[in-house]
This record gives C-alpha cells, structure tokens and sequence, in this order.
C-alpha cells in the first residue's frame, strides 16, 4: 500500500518479507565461507537452491520489479536479465526436475522442459536467450582481496536431444557467488541502513 509516496508493507508483506530476507542473507553469509566450498556437493547444491528460490519469490514484490526496471535503463546491457529472468531459470530447473545431487549434475533438454507443456517459463526462457552471445563479468571480492572472472554462457542451441547442463551456462563457485552477490546488490536497495 502506498501512503505519503512511499510504499508501506502490510503485516502479511512484513512477516514475509522478515522470513525471506534473513533465509537469503543466512545463506548468502554461508556460501561466502570459503568451508562453505569444501562441504559435500549435495550439501553446497541443497543451499545454493535454498538461496535462488528465496530470491525468486522476492522478485515478485513490486518494488524489487522496480529496481529490475531501473537497472535496465542504467546498468550494462543484459544484468537485469541475469538479475531476474537468468535467475529464476536457474531456479525453475532446479525446482522443476528435481533429479540432481549437485549443481554439476543439473541438465535439461527440449524433450523433458516440455514433457506436459511447451511454452512455460524454461522453455521460454531457451527459446529466447539460446545462442546469445557469452557475457564476461569479474568482480571484486574485499575480504579476500580478489578478483573473480567468470562468463555466463548460454546454450548455443536448444533441441530435442541436446543436453543443457546448468554448469556450462554458470560454473557452481564462481557463478554461484556472482549470482549472490547480485542477488544481494539487488535486494539490499529495500533494506533501511
């Protein structure tokens, strides 16, 4: 409900958004761990969904949808795609075929996204961003003095038989804590400091 111009959350909205907001930042604060990356792969896969499905559920508050809007106008191309409709991809597959005990098991195909319907949002997802070109990113980590590069690649081509593993579209580290971090970038802009 907005009152005065500024948005203010109903009970529901605030008890939600309490619950979504610590998940998230607990799991954010785990996979920074550098321990957090010696763990068994089933353990790390188990959190990494956690954290992607939290965040997906908070892309639906309105003004996060904002933010993904305003980052479209003025962050470099394609990071509110990666913010928002890379993201809940991720999630969705994750979600969706739940056959995996490590992210660098996770693969999909036309044949089993579309086994009872085509045109749902993995599959929507494919036909749009397959072939697209690689996108480089690197970012600095402050409290390990480092810098990260990593691509996100996406399939060059979504058939029938083709297997997609989610590893070739986003490696398990450093993917997964770029996504964090522009996850947390991007949830952090509703937080009062």
């Amino acid at each position: 409900m907005e009152m005065n111009g500024e948005l203010r959350l109903n009970n529901a909205e605030k008890e939600f958004m309490t619950l979504a907001y610590n998940r998230f930042y607990d799991i954010f604060k785990e996979i920074r761990e550098d321990s957090f990356w010696k763990k068994e792969p089933w353990y790390r896969f188990s959190r990494i969904k956690e954290g992607f499905a939290v965040y997906s559920e908070l892309l639906n508050y309105e003004p996060i949808k904002w933010v993904i809007e305003h980052i479209k106008k003025s962050r470099p191309p394609m990071e509110a795609e990666i913010g928002s409709r890379l993201f809940k991809f991720i999630r969705n597959v994750i979600s969706h075929f739940p056959f995996y005990d490590c992210w660098d098991e996770v693969w999909i195909n036309k044949q089993i996204i579309n086994w009872h319907k085509e045109g749902q949002a993995i599959d929507g997802f494919l036909q749009k961003y397959s072939g697209h070109d690689v996108i480089k990113y690197r970012f600095w980590e402050q409290d390990k003095k480092k810098m990260t590069y990593l691509s996100i690649n996406f399939p060059a081509e979504y058939k029938k038989e083709t297997k997609i593993f989610l590893k070739d579209i986003l490696s398990e580290k450093e993917g997964v804590i770029f996504s964090y971090i522009l996850m947390k970038q991007i949830l952090d802009t509703q937080v009062e400091k």
